[in-house]
């Protein structure tokens, strides 16, 4: 019985593998297909130059956070 279930049990898994990467691929090629990209006035102001063109540079975000943890600065003083 135990054998019978692991053989039922490895089919199952590699089918359900095989669906599953088919599956993947056929919506990776839906969406590269049929789903729009963004188009330019879609994108942040700061990607594009003064003509409206994108910039081909890196852009650096920087993210400043505030420190509210207050006791770390009275036990310094």
């Amino acid at each position: 019985m135990l054998a019978i279930s692991l053989v039922f049990g490895s089919f199952i898994s590699i089918l359900f593998f095989i669906i599953g990467l088919l599956g993947g691929w056929v919506a990776r090629e839906y969406i590269m297909n049929y789903i729009n990209i963004p188009t330019l006035n879609a994108l942040h102001p700061e990607f594009l130059d003064e003509n409206g063109n994108l910039i081909p540079d890196q852009i650096l975000a920087v993210r400043f956070e505030n420190n509210y943890d207050n006791e770390t600065d009275e036990e310094n003083d």
